[in-house]
């Protein structure tokens, strides 16, 4: 009979203290609840209404026909009819599109005289899983489009195997190999993980140990101390960056098409952003393990719906709003798009105004919500 008093009288004290520590008891109810939501609603591997740029050399009924079938599909979401193909190749490299339907002059004409015209379909493939659906299914949209016209006279385009040559170009990775776009985008997750990690511990660490006192009393304004708590991690996320470089090169063959400059620059912007981050829960949380909780409440929204995972055009408007703010999802872009891409900073301008905003309004936050007693 004792021992069921003291078993009661433990879990009485640990009832109390759960019910003390709130923020613990928010992340048990929280985190589920946001991994429900997300899987359930937000996560989709079969994104639809993917943006796409027309060039037409000419506008007859098969055209128009076999347009409106790639539409009907679902897959297809025409955006812009450009008027030349370097145009169409800027919005597709830029990552304002992921398709590019060329349709050449006298297509018809060689189609109704059976020589088999060519229709050409450019692809963003530096993630391979957001456009693998829509280029699979290509020849049946075309073959279903134009079967309510092959009448008549031209009814031997039903008995024809394909009458029509479907060109497929996999840009900036021809052979859709995952790890191109995997690999790049653990650069960003790592440093995410981590950084946030790391630097939301720090102060509350400080707290734990009893040097809170120490630094409050220095003459240091919270700004300086933001500084000095997070630059010594800047030189932490740059060696994990060129180890998963080094890695990237040597063991995946991972290309490196653009600037290395421009890429440490991105680094550095976005390794700031996530202490910065951190280093605000650190203001927030009142012990270590209150500050792993709040990273892991960030880090898992950030690597479901940053493009990480899953296809980012293949969420839902509002997931894809709260996509935008994270500053995982601009670094995906800029890292992506500089290995893979070539891209310049002319063309990555609004993924690094963005992660600069995110800088500024966390860390005026952090300066806000600094501590200068203990109470």
């Amino acid at each position: 009979m004792q021992y069921l008093i003291r078993t009661w009288a433990i879990l009485v004290k640990e009832l109390i203290q759960m019910r003390r520590d709130r923020m613990t008891f928010a992340m048990m109810i929280g985190i589920p609840i946001i991994q429900l939501v997300l899987f359930g609603y937000a996560i989709n591997t079969d994104p639809k209404s993917l943006p796409t740029a027309i060039y037409a050399e000419e506008n007859t009924e098969f055209t128009r026909a076999m347009l409106k079938g790639f539409e009907n599909s679902g897959y297809y979401q025409f955006t812009q009819q450009v008027q030349s193909y370097q145009q169409a190749e800027a919005m597709l490299s830029r990552g304002e599109v992921s398709f590019v339907i060329y349709i050449p002059k006298g297509f018809t004409r060689q189609l109704v005289k059976q020589q088999m015209p060519q229709v050409l379909i450019e692809a963003d493939a530096s993630d391979p899983s957001a456009s693998s659906n829509a280029i699979s299914r290509v020849k049946d949209i075309i073959a279903q489009s134009i079967a309510p016209l092959s009448v008549g006279a031209l009814s031997y385009l039903k008995q024809k195997p394909q009458a029509i040559d479907v060109v497929i170009h996999n840009k900036y990775n021809p052979e859709n190999i995952t790890q191109f776009n995997i690999v790049p985008g653990l650069l960003g997750v790592i440093l995410t993980m981590t950084g946030v990690m790391i630097t939301s511990m720090a102060m509350t660490r400080e707290s734990e140990k009893g040097n809170l006192e120490n630094i409050l009393a220095m003459p240091a304004k919270p700004f300086e101390v933001m500084l000095g708590k997070i630059l010594p991690y800047v030189l932490v996320g740059l060696v994990q960056t060129v180890v998963i470089l080094l890695a990237a090169k040597y063991l995946f063959a991972v290309p490196f098409q653009g600037s290395f400059n421009l890429l440490v620059l991105a680094v550095l912007v976005f390794i700031i952003a996530n202490l910065c981050l951190g280093f605000t829960f650190s203001t927030i949380a009142k012990t270590q393990m209150q500050a792993m909780q709040m990273t892991f409440f960030f880090f898992l929204p950030s690597i479901l719906l940053s493009g990480f995972m899953f296809p980012f055009r293949g969420m839902p408007v509002w997931a894809q709003y709260i996509g935008e703010v994270l500053p995982l999802t601009h670094f995906l872009r800029i890292v992506r798009g500089i290995m893979l891409k070539g891209a310049p900073f002319a063309q990555l301008t609004h993924e690094f105004f963005a992660m600069l905003l995110f800088i500024l309004v966390v860390g005026c936050l952090a300066i806000l919500r600094y501590r200068r007693t203990l109470d």
